[in-house]
């Protein structure tokens, strides 16, 4: 899991729709973003990274929702927990195997 954000949900909320409106007042999105980012105490690129979050959540740009990402991430840590537990199970059905082989034999 990542570390905690320093900024809140209400900003990054926030910073998005400002960016969003100051858009057409920039020559760029990139210069529209360096100045919200400016305003917030931010980097433009952790702003971009915000944006670009915010537009796949809200269909307007193709990739992986925050929801889906998410989820995404639960399955990933249940697959890595269902193998290691396979693995322990292999090894202790191996060890008991080979104890009984080792009992009938004596």
């Amino acid at each position: 899991m990542g570390r905690p954000s320093r900024f809140s949900p209400e900003v990054r909320e926030r910073a998005i729709r400002l960016v969003m409106e100051q858009r057409p007042a920039h020559a760029s999105e990139w210069a529209a973003l360096q100045a919200v980012a400016t305003k917030l105490g931010t980097t433009a690129e952790t702003l971009r990274k915000w944006v670009r979050q915010a537009e796949r959540d809200t269909g307007q740009r193709p990739g992986l929702t925050t929801s889906e990402r998410e989820r995404l991430a639960a399955l990933e840590r249940e697959n890595r927990e269902l193998k290691r537990t396979n693995a322990i199970l292999k090894t202790a059905s191996a060890y008991f195997a080979q104890a009984a082989l080792d009992r009938r034999s004596k």
